[in-house]
């Protein structure tokens, strides 16, 4: 049976924490509702392009 490694998942955590923290200066920032107009309006286009092209 292999050895179970005991309080890895902590510093796990702590190196993507202090990686995030990082990233979060230099990360472009999208406004969620911008995001979602995006997805609703692909979804539309998507359903029309199926109902003139009879997909």
């Amino acid at each position: 049976m292999a050895k179970e490694k005991k309080g890895e998942g902590f510093h796990s955590a702590a190196g993507l924490i202090r990686y995030f923290d990082a990233e979060e200066d230099v990360a472009i920032k999208i406004d969620p509702r911008i995001v979602l107009g995006m997805c609703i309006g692909a979804v539309v286009i998507l359903e029309v392009l199926r109902y003139v092209y009879k997909f």
